[in-house]
Parts: C-alpha cells; sequence; structure tokens
C-alpha cells in the first residue's frame, strides 16, 4: 500500500500595515559599515520593507484565518494548529495566553497546538514538516500551520544576509485536496550539519544539494522539473549565489519580492507560493519546491500544483 496523499491548502499571508522605504531606517548606514556591505541599494535588493505596530497573535490570527478561508474550510473543520515563530513575547507564562489568542481569533476551539521556534527563518518549513507527519500517520486529518514573526521593540532591522519585515503566513495540510484546489505536498526533506548551526557560519549549498536529492530522486524528478522555488527573501547575490550553487537556474527563482516585501522571517517561502501562483509561475500539474536555509540547516518541501 502506498503511502497516503497529502495536500497543501489555502496559502496566504498578511504583512505589516506600514510600508517603509529602506531609506527611511534610520541606522542603515552605520549597520551597512558593520556588516560590511556597500552603500548600493541595487546590488543588494533593497527596496521597502513592511512594519507593524499590531501584536504577534494577531498578525498570525488574521493569516491563519485567510487560510482556513482559502482552502474552503471553518474553524471548527480544523484537527490541530502548528504555530511557529521565532519569538514568542514575554515569559513563558505568557505562552499559554498567547496560543489562546490565536485559537479563539479563528474559531478553532478546542484543539491541541503545537509550536514550532527553534528552527529560525526555516520554522515555518519545519511546521510543514510536523503537520504531514500528523495527517501521513492519521492522528490529524487538517492542521493549521502558521508563521507569525514580527523585529522586537528597538531591534534592528538589518542583519548581514537581509532587511526584515513584519508579517505572518499560513496553510492547510489536509487529508484531502478539496475543492479550493491547491497542492499535493509529495514530500518534505532535511540536512543538518550540528557543527554549523550557529550564526556566525555561512549558509550551505551542500545542504542544500543534499535536500534536493532526498526530495526528488525517489520520485525519479530531477531539478529540471522543477518549476520555480520558493526562496528565502534574503539579498539578492546571497540567494543567487546559494541556489545557484544549489543547482537552480536563475529561471527558477524569484527576485522581485526581496525588494518588494524584504525578508518576513520563516514566512517567505509560503509568501513566494502565493505571489508566483497568483502571477502564473506555477501552472496545472506542474512541481514546484518551498525552501529555505540558515546556517547549518536547509529543509524542503516538494509540491505538485493539483489544478
Amino acid at each position: 500500500m502506498g503511502s497516503p496523499a497529502i495536500f497543501l491548502r489555502g496559502p496566504s499571508y498578511v504583512l505589516g500595515e506600514f510600508e517603509v522605504d529602506h531609506t527611511d531606517i534610520a541606522n542603515l548606514a552605520e549597520l551597512a559599515a558593520v556588516f560590511n556591505l556597500a552603500m548600493d541599494a541595487r546590488l543588494w535588493g533593497w527596496g521597502r520593507i513592511r512594519t507593524s505596530r499590531r501584536e504577534l497573535e494577531d498578525l498570525a490570527a488574521d493569516a491563519g484565518a485567510a487560510a482556513v478561508r482559502a482552502a474552503g474550510l471553518s474553524g471548527a473543520s480544523i484537527d490541530a494548529l502548528v504555530l511557529c515563530s521565532n519569538r514568542i513575547p514575554g515569559p513563558a507564562e505568557s505562552h499559554g495566553k498567547f496560543v489562546a489568542s490565536v485559537l479563539s481569533a479563528i474559531g478553532l476551539g478546542d484543539i491541541p497546538a503545537y509550536g514550532v521556534n527553534l528552527n529560525r527563518c526555516v520554522n515555518m518549513l519545519a511546521g510543514l514538516d510536523v503537520a504531514s507527519a500528523f495527517v501521513a500517520s492519521g492522528r490529524h486529518r487538517t492542521v493549521l500551520v502558521i508563521s507569525t514573526d514580527k523585529v522586537a521593540d528597538g531591534a534592528d532591522r538589518m542583519s548581514q544576509f537581509a532587511l526584515f519585515s513584519d508579517g505572518a503566513a499560513a496553510c492547510v495540510v489536509a487529508a484531502d485536496a478539496g475543492e479550493d484546489g491547491g497542492y499535493e505536498l509529495l514530500g518534505c526533506a532535511t540536512a543538518q550539519d550540528t557543527a554549523t548551526l550557529d550564526w556566525t557560519n555561512q549558509i550551505s549549498s551542500d545542504l542544500s544539494r543534499v535536500v534536493n536529492d532526498r526530495l526528488l530522486n525517489p520520485l525519479g524528478l530531477g531539478l529540471g522539473d522543477i518549476a520555480a522555488l520558493m526562496h528565502a527573501n534574503l539579498y539578492t547575490p546571497l540567494v543567487v549565489m546559494k541556489e545557484r550553487q544549489a543547482g537552480f537556474s536563475m529561471q527558477q527563482l524569484y527576485l522581485e519580492n526581496i525588494g518588494r516585501v524584504g525578508h518576513c522571517f520563516a514566512a517567505d517561502p509560503l509568501i513566494n507560493l502565493v505571489d508566483r501562483a497568483a502571477l502564473g509561475h506555477v501552472g496545472a500539474g506542474s512541481h514546484c519546491m518551498l525552501a529555505s536555509s540558515v546556517p547549518g540547516s536547509r529543509i524542503g518541501v516538494l509540491l505538485r500544483r493539483t489544478r
């Protein structure tokens, strides 16, 4: 007996309500000097970012509710929640209230909620891996996955690899395709080098190639069969270099969102999926890959558009 089919439905996202040009980041030049980055917006893909004064749980709830609607479902039909974030504000004592706020705002009821927060900017893809395992095992039939993040008050919006935006993204991982269309989730794969997990190390294209092989080889596919790669929105030359070294072509990349929305933490691959599908980059029956890397880790998710 083969593995049961799993589907990714209703991908959706919300961005911070304020659109800000990179030139309005007060300490941009100072931070660029710290990271030895030339003040050249065209080189790095600096454009606009999105900021929010809203609470992190509000962004999560909006993205989650949008995904449930887009999937043609109701809150009552969701069996479990996987909630991903790089940083939940406050001490552990406040985390229960945070989760309860998200569940209540979406109308999910007393379903189990699982937190994913140690994978940094691959949190969302780690959450999809967990959700797909739940569905494949029969533990849950419909799992809502949400990634929500914003820059902490007083923190810098520039790092050595990206300009950060506030936002959230979500989708439903389900045992049936529904009538809304969507994607068959064909597989999830991870590769890790424990010795290089510290953030001071470089992103590894070697790990990306391992993930590619683990996703594609069992299905007899090659990178040429991938219509589009939904990558992280890091600085343009970094994305191009690392993903080309991983074997992807320029035609499979999508660089416009780097300047349009910046790096929304772990939400980038899902944001790019929504936008590229709307642009016609992922036709019916075609394959695409969600993938993101941090130092020491790469996670990929292989999808096939059903209609």
